[in-house]
C-alpha cells in the first residue's frame, strides 16, 4: 500500500530538514511518496529540501494559501492513503507510517489518526502540550471535538468523492474538512491510540484574540456550508477543550 506524505512549504528553512528528517527516516519509505509544495520561498527552504533524495515530487509557485498548496498536493498525489505534514511538525517515531497502514490493512476503514504533542518552538525536547484524541464518536463533534489534523491519514478515493480543502476558510478549513468526511459522510475511522507527530507551538489560529474570533466565525460556517445545525454549546466547547491539553506537559 502506498501512501503520499504532503508538505506545504513557504520561508520553512528553519524547520523543515527536521520534517524532512522524520520521512526519511521512516522503516516504511520505500512505499512512501513525499511531495513538497512551496508557495516560492525566499530563503533556502528548497536547497535544503534537494538535499534529502527520498522527496518525490516538489513544485514551486505562486499559491492562495496553506490550504491551496494541500490541494495541489493532494492532486499530484498518487498514493492509495494521503496524510499531510507541515513543514513545522515531524513524526514522533520512526515507525508511524508502518502503524497507520497496519490499521488500515487490518481494518478496512477509510481514515486513521492519533494523538499530538505540541512542543517548544526552539526546543523541540520541550513539550508544552499534549492532544489526547480518544477514540472516535461522530456525535462528539457537537461537543467540540475534532482528531488532530497533522495525524489524520485518509484514502485518496475519500477526497476524490466528498472533495478537499474549501479555500473559502482561511484558518478552519482543516475542520470542516473533518467535519465533512467524519460527521456529515460518516467514513469509517480509527484511532491509533500513540503520540504519532509532534508539531512546534505557535498556530496561526491563536496568535491573537483577532485571530481567535476569525477562526470561531470559520468554525460556524463549516458547520453552515455543510447544512449543518451544531448545538448552542458546540462552538464554544472546541476552544475550552485545548485547557485539558495543558494538563499533560510530560510524557
Amino acid at each position: 500500500m502506498k501512501v503520499s506524505i504532503i508538505t506545504a512549504t513557504y520561508n520553512s528553512a528553519t524547520t523543515v530538514a527536521d520534517t524532512l528528517l522524520s520521512i526519511e527516516k521512516q522503516t516504511y519509505l520505500p512505499n512512501i511518496e513525499h511531495i513538497i509544495v512551496d508557495g516560492l520561498s525566499a530563503d533556502n527552504t528548497l536547497e535544503i529540501v534537494n538535499h534529502f533524495q527520498h522527496v518525490t515530487k516538489v513544485i514551486s509557485e505562486k499559491d492562495k494559501g496553506i490550504y491551496d498548496a494541500m490541494n495541489k498536493g493532494i492532486a499530484l498525489a498518487n498514493g492509495d492513503i494521503i496524510g499531510i505534514l507541515n513543514s513545522d511538525d515531524f513524526y514522533a517515531h520512526d515507525n508511524v507510517i508502518h502503524r497507520v497502514v497496519e490499521i488500515f490493512n487490518t481494518t478496512n476503514c477509510d481514515a486513521v489518526y492519533g494523538d499530538l504533542i505540541f512542543v517548544h518552538p526552539n526546543n523541540p525536547n520541550k513539550v508544552l502540550r499534549k492532544w489526547i484524541a480518544g477514540s472516535f464518536n461522530a456525535n462528539m463533534f457537537l461537543k467540540g471535538w475534532m482528531p488532530p489534523h497533522p495525524t489524520f491519514f485518509v484514502r485518496k478515493e475519500v477526497y476524490e468523492k466528498y472533495g478537499k480543502f474549501n479555500l473559502t476558510l482561511k484558518s478552519s478549513a482543516d475542520y470542516e474538512l473533518l467535519l465533512r468526511f467524519l460527521y456529515k459522510h460518516t467514513i469509517k475511522v480509527e484511532y491509533l491510540r500513540d503520540v504519532i507527530v509532534k508539531m512546534r507551538s505557535g498556530g496561526q489560529s491563536t496568535k491573537s484574540i483577532a485571530n481567535r474570533i476569525r477562526a470561531h466565525k470559520e468554525d460556524y460556517m463549516a458547520w453552515k456550508i455543510n447544512n449543518l445545525k451544531p448545538k448552542w454549546f458546540t462552538l464554544l466547547f472546541k476552544p475550552a477543550r485545548k485547557i485539558k491539553q495543558f494538563l499533560y506537559p510530560r510524557i
